[in-house]
């Protein structure tokens, strides 16, 4: 990347932060509104996203090779199908704002998972910049719980699978479909596991009987459509681009700063804030400045933020 558009990444990671921390709150009331039924609201995301990438995805369709298919099979079902669900369930049982909290945990698992399958090299000070952010984050949970770790387990799990899938996504893309079009690879991963999901949604949930029924359900579809086409299918492309303008620690630290907006939505709908929040939340801003301190290096792909 040329020297005067490094602001680029930093503008799209500003992008993805305010809009991935609303989502957690549209997931909120789309669940309140359709009944607390985490199947449809996962299954509506998907679907919505599908419909939105579709033109997209058939005029693409030559240009994918027999081994991009098998890859973006991957990365529709880890990143684009189970996380919809995942989130879904959990905050059945989680405040939005915890959801968010959580979820800033994949840079960790991005690290993870990059050094013990993906020949992913970081700095000392990369590394420290991602426990730097984890500690942030586990002190915006210890005190978001009323002085200890009072959350609901058996929800919050789901977050965890999510952002394990997430981090195993990003390494992929950024491995394997460097060569892909940020458009294409978002496209492709909906258009994949789209259709199935449709036909499940409409013939075998209870959308149509809620939606006949009028009441809330009609909003509640309103804020899963915004979070499906903004928070799901825009937000992917901008999302995938920065993996390949970058490295894949520095696009997963989004999340570290999700927890923010997330909390922020939250106070605005009546969830508990505590001002103590705002030392671990720089807390997380300097590891994330940490992550990107200096170029990372991915023996299978050279390319890095510096270029």
């Amino acid at each position: 990347m040329h020297a005067d558009k490094t602001y680029v990444p930093w503008l799209i990671l500003a992008g993805l932060v305010l809009t991935w921390g609303s989502s957690f709150i549209l997931i909120k009331h789309g669940l309140a509104g359709l009944g607390y039924n985490s199947n449809i609201v996962g299954s509506l995301r998907i679907s919505i996203t599908f419909l939105v990438m579709l033109i997209p995805a058939l005029l693409r369709l030559r240009r994918i090779t027999p081994r991009q298919w098998k890859i973006l099979t991957v990365v529709g079902f880890i990143n684009s199908g189970a996380p919809a669900y995942l989130f879904a369930y959990a905050q059945t049982g989680i405040d939005s704002n915890m959801a968010g909290i959580l979820n800033s945990l994949t840079p960790l698992f991005t690290l993870l998972i990059g050094l013990s399958f993906f020949r992913l090299h970081a700095r000392w000070f990369n590394v420290l910049g991602i426990f730097a952010g984890l500690t942030g984050a586990i002190g915006l949970i210890y005190n978001s719980g009323n002085g200890g770790f009072i959350f609901n387990f058996h929800y919050a799990v789901f977050v965890l699978i999510a952002t394990i899938c997430y981090a195993t996504s990003v390494n992929i893309i950024k491995t394997y479909l460097s060569d892909l079009d940020s458009v294409s690879i978002t496209a492709f991963s909906f258009f994949i596991i789209g259709l199935p999901v449709t036909v499940y949604l409409i013939f075998f949930t209870d959308l149509t009987r809620l939606l006949s029924e009028g009441g809330d359900a009609w909003a509640g579809l309103g804020y899963v459509t915004i979070l499906a086409v903004i928070g799901t299918a825009v937000a992917l492309i901008f999302f995938n681009h920065l993996i390949k303008l970058t490295s894949a620690l520095f696009a997963s630290s989004v999340t570290y700063m999700i927890p923010i907006i997330a909390i922020f939505w939250g106070i605005v709908d009546g969830e508990r804030f505590e001002w103590n929040y705002v030392a671990w939340i720089l807390l997380i801003l300097g590891g994330v400045y940490l992550v990107n301190t200096k170029r990372l290096k991915n023996k299978k792909s050279k390319k890095s933020f510096a270029q």
